[in-house]
């Protein structure tokens, strides 16, 4: 959510360097160039045995597939009990809503998914479990054939999803990444799918009910029905009149849209450059955007919070918790613009109040140079496999190389599972 441009500010991930809005991206993109051909050059690419590690995870997630195509159901279950007094256009390609799902947790895990269930669990080391490692966070906007280098194609945007899917990345909200509260299949990672501004085409649903195929959440759904284990959930970050609507239809899209499983989060109501605020002002403006939410959704937990042009008020302890007229907030999560994939939540240097984030840019030629999208960073997760989060399917422990034990937080040390 942000209608700047960006410029290089502090190093925020393995060297590269936050950015905030009024100056040009190249600066920024030029000085994220110089910092990860250093971290590159003091990360030389794993041995062979890490890539034996890789191609035994790979080999068992492929024979996993082949097993559940097996026994998969070819069509996605139909939701009749979500439906709108409005519609949101009149358009008849709309797919039907999948049932409720909740976050990462037992709830959401799919029926084939039984590495987590208690019936198995998996030797870390031969999936290469690293729940430790980093999170890819993706920043959406709209969903637009021709916008910004913000937004994202409808057809990039499917690409991207099938992408996640078929390297073992399994959508969880951010406030499942705030709470730890990972329970993943062996051998996957976690990816956070979130959506600022609450733009149409994220979310509509057609005059029936059913939700509008070409949005985010549409194709999010239809990615999913074909891809087992591959969660339909993400975290919206909405805005007054969220989805282009207003009154009791726009009503009807926050209540669907939970009822759906997704996480609804604060945006401001009205996309408040927080930086230009005095303290009263940044109180009104975010206890407004949980006013809008639980105006409609009565008592939401409103946890976590996407900063406006990635820009936190000058009392940083403000974007945490405040008050204003009546409503009293408490961000436990707060999320920014940029620059790379986030820590584990086990990690000891995991700060739940300064997420980055990763612009959803899915090209990237690895021939050219970075352009720190999600493309080139999903590249370099795969280039370096050991800095990436890899489930061991027991979310009662944390399982790790033992040569990274001085990187777990302490206050879960007594889950540790190093090997």
């Amino acid at each position: 959510g942000f209608g700047g441009r960006f410029r290089p500010v502090t190093p925020v991930v393995d060297g590269t360097v936050d950015c905030r809005p009024h100056l040009s991206v190249r600066p920024c993109r030029e000085a994220n160039v110089t910092a990860v051909r250093g971290w590159n050059a003091r990360h030389p690419r794993v041995g062979a045995a890490r890539w034996s590690r890789r191609m035994i995870r790979i080999v068992g997630l492929l024979l996993a597939m082949l097993v559940a195509a097996g026994c998969a159901a070819t069509e996605s279950p139909v939701a009749d009990d979500v439906a709108t007094s409005g519609s949101a256009g009149s358009r008849d390609d709309a797919v039907g809503p999948l049932d409720p799902v909740g976050g990462s947790g037992s709830d959401a895990r799919s029926e084939g998914d039984d590495s987590a269930d208690g019936d198995h669990v998996a030797d870390p080391a031969e999936v290469g479990a690293n729940e430790l490692g980093r999170i890819p966070v993706i920043m959406y906007h709209r969903i637009v054939a021709d916008g910004s280098e913000y937004d994202t194609s409808p057809a990039a945007f499917r690409a991207e999803l099938t992408m996640l899917a078929d390297r073992g990345y399994r959508p969880i909200r951010a406030v499942d990444l705030v709470d730890g509260d990972i329970d993943l299949p062996a051998g996957t990672t976690p990816v956070v799918l979130t959506f600022d501004d609450s733009s149409p085409t994220q979310f509509a649903l057609a005059p029936d009910g059913r939700v509008v195929s070409e949005t985010a959440v549409g194709i999010l759904h239809d990615v999913a029905a074909s891809r087992e284990g591959f969660t339909p959930t993400g975290s919206f970050y909405v805005l007054d009149h969220p989805f282009g609507a207003s009154g009791d239809h726009a009503a009807d899209l926050l209540r669907a849209l939970a009822d759906l499983g997704f996480e609804i989060g604060n945006h401001t109501a009205g996309h408040d450059n927080l930086s230009r605020l005095d303290p009263a002002g940044v109180q009104a403006a975010l206890a407004a955007g949980v006013r809008a939410i639980r105006g409609v959704l009565e008592d939401a937990p409103v946890r976590t919070l996407s900063l406006p042009f990635g820009a936190f008020p000058a009392d940083r302890g403000l974007a945490h918790r405040g008050s204003a007229d009546g409503i009293v907030y408490q961000h436990d999560g707060i999320l920014l613009v940029g620059s790379g994939p986030a820590h584990s939540p086990f990690h000891r240097d995991f700060d739940p109040h300064a997420i980055p984030r990763i612009r959803s840019d899915p090209e990237f030629d690895a021939e050219g140079e970075p352009d720190f999208g999600s493309g080139y960073w999903l590249w370099q997760l795969e280039q370096e496999p050991g800095t990436r989060y890899v489930s061991d399917g027991d979310p009662s422990v944390i399982s790790f190389p033992a040569a990274r034990g001085a990187d777990l937080a302490d206050a879960h040390a007594d889950r540790a599972n190093p090997y």
